[in-house]
């Protein structure tokens, strides 16, 4: 039996955030059951056409839900969105600030009509303040909680390339509705769990806020090194490889020193004499580096790296993440249908076969309302009554 099989899970959701929640809630074997607009459905569908036809983001985030269209602002739609909710153990919404309380999801109305149920709300700020009507998108949360101007080069501020924003919201969202599981268990009660995208990316960046404790510089954006310690990150080999790499404390330094660069007068030099040094004379460090570096071939200096017990990476690019020798020895892909057929799927982190994560279909737009609507007891005629209506 897998961990939330029995469990249902009602979603009003679009574009990351919140598709990112339920997916999780997905993989452990909860039903979750995509409310979608008739007709374009969550906006997250349109972002591109990427993976042969269908969008990555949506791709991504959606396997294994089942699709209804409803309009739940239409009059004749009431009637199915009651019988949803009083199916649900969990409900879940990303909708525009204002739009869950008019439809009736507000969680006085929620728990009133189910007390045990557990009800999530995830917002760009939260339900009060002064920015709780703002729109809030990645960029936007990135920007506002600081993140942005701490990444990126010296010359340009810059986000990050995965939608960190979003998914630490939905990552926060999706800890705190198995938590109110597992109180549900022990009182009997529901949950209302709210989530602000600013407060968990701003929990994210919390190291750059103590660094600046009490009005100190910000850390220097430093584009793929480290701000705080170096040398971390990038440098580059005579045949072009970029090799990653980390010195942490002053026991890496001085094998870096003997075994990478071959120069162990360094791990002496009172000019490199701890990491705050090492960051100061980050610019002569990294050329005396360079000049090593340049005499050696990619899989050389990693060589050197491994034999000195330095930690160290490739830069991949997305392509060689998909062969990546590690993921592949450990059997970690699979794969998923979707209506262009069977598509490559990680699996859930943390999970492996033996766990038998739900790894279920992408919907197509309203692939299952039909099936619901009948399940929750609407006949023939009924359901094409709705559909007539432009109701689903």
């Amino acid at each position: 039996m897998r961990t939330l099989e029995g469990i249902t899970v009602l979603t009003f959701e679009h574009a990351i955030a919140a598709p990112y929640c339920t997916r999780h809630l997905a993989d452990l074997g909860a039903r979750v059951i995509k409310v979608e607009r008739p007709g374009s459905g969550d906006f997250a569908r349109g972002y591109d056409s990427r993976t042969r036809g269908l969008a990555s983001h949506f791709v991504w985030v959606n396997r294994s839900k089942e699709s209804i269209t409803l309009d739940i602002k239409h009059p004749g739609a009431r009637p199915v969105l009651d019988a949803l909710l009083a199916k649900a153990d969990i409900v879940v919404q990303n909708l525009a600030p204002g739009a869950a309380a008019r439809l009736g999801l507000s969680w006085p109305e929620v728990s009133r009509r189910k007390p045990t149920t557990i009800l999530c709300d995830i917002s760009g700020y939260g339900p009060d303040g002064p920015y709780r009507d703002k729109k809030a998108y990645d960029l936007l949360i990135q920007s506002e909680s600081g993140l942005v101007s701490i990444t990126g080069s010296q010359d340009e501020p810059a986000k990050t390339g995965a939608s960190v924003a979003d998914i630490a919201a939905g990552m926060y969202a999706y800890s705190n509705i198995l938590a109110a599981l597992l109180r549900r268990h022990t009182t009997g009660k529901g949950s209302h769990v709210e989530i602000s995208m600013l407060e968990a990316m701003t929990e994210w960046t919390s190291y750059a806020l103590y660094y600046t404790y009490d009005g100190a510089e910000p850390p220097p954006r430093a584009g793929a090194s480290h701000a705080a310690i170096f040398p971390y990150g990038p440098f580059h080999a005579g045949d072009g490889a970029t090799v990653i790499l980390a010195v942490q404390n002053e026991r890496e330094w001085a094998a870096f020193c003997h075994k990478v660069l071959e120069q162990p007068g360094l791990a002496t030099d009172p000019a490199y004499a701890g990491n705050a040094l090492r960051v100061g004379a980050r610019e002569p460090l990294r050329a005396l580096i360079d000049g090593v570096f340049s005499k050696l071939t990619g899989p050389q200096v990693v060589e050197r790296l491994d034999g000195a017990g330095i930690a160290n990476a490739r830069m991949n690019s997305m392509q060689e993440v998909w062969e990546h020798p590690q993921l592949k020895a450990r059997d970690r892909w699979t794969e998923v249908a979707s209506p262009v057929g069977p598509l490559r799927a990680l699996l859930p982190p943390g999970m492996s076969r033996k766990d038998d994560p739900l790894m279920g279909p992408v919907p197509a737009l309203g692939e299952h309302t039909g099936a619901i609507l009948a399940e929750l007891g609407f006949g023939k005629g009924d359901i094409e009554a709705l559909r007539t209506a432009q109701a689903v």
